[in-house]
């Protein structure tokens, strides 16, 4: 699965998130080809870097990513935001280009070129017609390899970032959340800001960047993937041509997985006209085997407009306009939260009515009706974003970097189906444990408060 069924929440924006396959590290290639008959081929150059294309035949489109395997989770907290800060600065001029002359080489043939940096990688893509595929490659390869670093563009960046830092302390949604993962993930670099402190980035270098950039964008830690009207072999060209002369970093050695923290936060802020909640509890990393048992409770819960939250706390009692579920798997740990807006009359309201519903999945086993619903939600998401060859080019790129194979749709499918009501019911009990519910509050508060004994269930 490429087990990012996903999920609402301000994480998203910075997405603007079993057995391996034995590949030597030696020049290899494979073509896969799945009972859906998808063209997947694959091929690792001697450095280490990975390729990888799924053919399209009946679009005339091409969407093409460049995946860092590096993120907020892999800085030392001196160094916090520099993977975001360097996504930034690649944009700023390479040894080739100026940004000028990045921007104009894309709308020049009326292509799309984004990045994003998310907790556990760093992503350059664009979007062309299949004719401008070789400019379109030339340019992100050419960020991703080359970037320039200049002393004054640093400077200016500089307050750029501190701007958006600014920006997202004046979004509440987001707030809510971020303060909830760093008190979740305390004392790790996986509850780290994704842009950093305003601390951090002032402290920013031209060496700093370079001595993270260096060893973080080396070959072997770089997965190039690609969707649509495309041919193999001639992307591999491509990418011998950019990458061939690069060398491999030294393995990195993984950091721990973090241990979470069940703590209840309340902040004051006054100037807000709604209580913003946030509560989660533990859940699997990205390639568990009970992943689809976990994205079915997710749905159920509050993953769209039929899931219990949306009814009972929008749509029957009216007391949100915003509520629902997500899911925020990493490499060896996970999340699940609780996002809800509400006034601060029914702040207290709202977080029994949660918990109720977190009651009633530990102790009773869902209708064989909403389960039928949430399984052909979740089909009928993935068979949706199948016709979209910007979304066939990222689970390329997640089912590589977290799982080391490719899942045909039927075995998707089949893993859907195969989960029971038995088996969401036994995650909610495990998930759903009062002490290891976490709450953050957020808003003019006045006098609310907030207890151990009030998340019983």
């Amino acid at each position: 699965m490429p087990a990012n069924f996903t999920f609402k929440g301000p994480q998203l924006r910075r997405m603007r998130h079993s057995s391996q396959l034995a590949f030597s590290r030696s020049v290899c290639q494979n073509r896969i080809m799945g009972d859906d008959l998808r063209d997947i081929q694959k091929r690792v150059l001697p450095n280490g870097l990975v390729v990888i294309t799924e053919t399209m035949p009946h679009v005339r489109s091409v969407s093409v990513g460049i995946w860092i395997r590096t993120g907020s989770r892999r800085e030392p907290s001196e160094l916090n935001g520099i993977s975001h800060f360097i996504e930034h600065m690649v944009f700023k001029g390479t040894e080739r280009r100026t940004a000028e002359e990045i921007a104009r080489s894309m709308d020049s043939v009326g292509g799309m070129l984004d990045a994003f940096t998310a907790k556990e990688l760093v992503c350059f893509n664009a979007r062309v017609l299949d004719e401008h595929l070789p400019i379109a490659f030339d340019v992100i390869s050419d960020l991703v390899l080359r970037p320039r670093f200049a002393e004054e563009d640093i400077a200016k960046e500089k307050q750029v970032v501190l701007e958006e830092i600014k920006m997202d302390q004046d979004d509440p949604d987001y707030l809510v959340h971020e303060i909830f993962t760093q008190n979740f993930w305390r004392g790790h670099s996986l509850g780290q800001p994704i842009l950093g402190t305003r601390e951090t980035v002032r402290g920013f270098t031209r060496e700093s960047l370079f001595a993270c950039f260096r060893p973080w964008y080396a070959p072997n830690n770089t997965v190039i993937t690609a969707a649509g009207h495309l041919d193999h072999a001639r992307l591999v060209e491509m990418a011998e041509r950019e990458f061939a002369g690069f060398k491999p970093a030294a393995a990195d050695g993984a950091d721990a997985p973090p241990r979470t923290h069940a703590r209840i936060t309340t902040r004051t802020k006054g100037e807000l006209e709604q209580v913003h909640i946030c509560l989660g509890v533990p859940s699997y990393p990205l390639a568990h085997e009970r992943r689809f048992a976990a994205a079915i409770l997710n749905n159920i819960l509050g993953g769209g407009m039929s899931s219990r939250l949306f009814q009972n706390i929008r749509e029957k009692q009216g007391l949100a306009y915003a509520v629902f579920s997500e899911l925020s798997p990493y490499r060896d740990t996970g999340l699940l939260s609780v996002y809800a807006g509400t006034a601060r009359e029914t702040a207290g309201d709202v977080v029994r009515l949660v918990i109720k519903e977190f009651r009633s999945l530990r102790q009773e086993p869902v209708g064989a009706e909403e389960l039928r619903r949430a399984k052909d939600h979740l089909k009928g998401s993935l068979m949706l974003s199948l016709e979209s060859t910007g979304s066939r080019m990222s689970h390329l790129a997640r089912q590589e970097m977290y799982f080391g194979r490719f899942f045909t749709l039927d075995e998707i499918l089949a893993s859907i189906e195969g989960v029971s009501r038995e088996d969401v019911q036994q995650l909610a009990q495990e998930f759903f444990i009062p002490e290891q519910i976490g709450v953050t509050v957020l808003g003019n508060l006045d006098g609310f408060h907030l207890t151990r004994d009030h998340l019983a269930c």
